[in-house]
């Protein structure tokens, strides 16, 4: 083990030590780096544990003890690069709605992100790891965007028997067909009609008198 230790030393390589399973900030950049440019590189199909290994110089072990899966580490992956997405806060339900489907469609379209997370839910359907990991992440954002929905009860603009769940599924539902039919390029106009159906109902109002 010293020899190997050595050689490693004469050739210029460092491995990263992990620190036991509470992760090393530094080992975990690394290796969250090399799992991106491993995708980016191979795809989906073709990434795989040993290829990050290899690319953050640090031992499958580490990475299986802070990922249990691929799946797990590429959303980890998705998530680093999911800057910038607005949740509204501009005093009106439909406006923060729309903004939240514009600039997170707007950031899978300009990103690696929404290549990387049409990959995962196209795994989700044959690979139960991967099923299990995009339900838990699915449940987390959904409790997230409901923030929206709440917000907007509180100041009474929305309905108090109102899910704010099934509205952070609608709205997600609509992100989630435009990734996977690539029509993330909709135009400001047609997400606003979008969310008008979603925060006026579709039923026509009955008669006056």
């Amino acid at each position: 083990m010293q020899e190997k230790a050595g050689a490693m030393a004469r050739n210029g390589e460092k491995r990263r030590v992990s620190i036991g399973a509470r992760r090393n900030p530094a080992s975990a950049d690394a290796i969250l780096e090399a799992a991106k440019a491993e995708l980016i590189e191979k795809g989906y199909a073709g990434f795989s544990i040993e290829g990050v290994a290899r690319r953050a110089r640090a031992g499958k072990p580490t990475i299986y003890r802070w990922w249990p899966n691929k799946s797990a580490l590429l959303l980890d992956v998705y998530q680093r690069q999911k800057g910038g997405i607005d949740y509204g806060g501009s005093g009106s339900i439909e406006e923060d709605m729309f903004r939240f489907l514009k600039s997170l469609m707007g950031h899978w379209r300009q990103t690696s992100s929404g290549s990387i997370f049409r990959s995962l839910v196209a795994e989700a359907q044959s690979n139960p790891d991967a099923a299990a990991a995009l339900a838990d992440y699915a449940a987390v954002r959904r409790d997230h965007s409901g923030e929206m929905v709440r917000a907007a009860q509180a100041r009474g603009e929305v309905a108090a028997d109102v899910d704010p769940e099934i509205v952070a599924d609608l709205l997600s539902s609509y992100a989630w067909s435009h990734l996977l039919t690539d029509r993330l390029d909709e135009d400001e106009a047609t997400i606003r009609k979008a969310v008008r159906a979603i925060a006026h109902g579709i039923l026509a109002k009955p008669a006056a008198g």
